[in-house]
């Protein structure tokens, strides 16, 4: 699906900026833990990033991850529903876009009904926190699985590996606030 009028796609950001500032492939694979395959799709579109690898990205682009979601033409929830109806059935927008250079960031996290975030669960280096606003969740951290509703809660050590499921019939909307070191 071509993304709307006035929206860059934040692959595209990913790999303009990359460009501009000379980083290899090989470089940002070492720096994120990503594959260059996984780090390609990202730039072409083809796979939408998690919270984690977009925090990943933004640490070896030396940039704010705000910058990767900065609003241009479009609101907020159009923004949102352009990409939901991604592959990925996952879309986020940050909630602290001017947060350069600080370790806390939120964002506001859709999920469609009864899907999940494609790809190998999330881990990176911090603390993560969610706080669900509708829907259900199911979110499995390490080997535990922790089901939340509309008000439920969950902190949590960002190092163990996580995944996110909506098992509800409607979309799920959370936020998550992301600490790294």
């Amino acid at each position: 699906m071509a993304a709307k009028k006035g929206i860059t796609p934040i692959g595209k950001r990913i790999k303009k900026t990359r460009l501009d500032k000379k980083i290899s492939l090989d470089t940002m694979a070492n720096e994120t833990g990503l594959s260059k395959d996984a780090l390609m799709n990202i730039e072409a579109g083809e796979k939408r990033p998690s919270v984690g690898n977009l925090l990943q990205i933004s640490r070896a682009l030396h940039i704010d991850s705000s910058f990767l979601l900065k609003e241009q033409d479009e609101a907020m929830e159009e923004r949102s529903k352009a990409y939901t109806k991604r592959t990925d059935n996952y879309a986020y927008t940050s909630l602290t876009p001017n947060a350069e250079n600080k370790h806390l960031k939120a964002f506001r996290i859709v999920v469609e009904a009864e899907k999940s975030h494609d790809g190998v669960g999330f881990q990176h280096e911090g603390e993560e926190f969610v706080y669900v606003l509708k829907g259900t969740v199911e979110y499995q951290v390490g080997d535990h699985i922790n089901q939340l509703k509309k008000g439920d809660s969950l902190h949590f050590n960002s190092g163990v590996k996580h995944d996110l499921r909506n098992t509800g019939k409607t979309d799920a909307e959370l936020i998550v606030v992301v600490y790294a070191p």
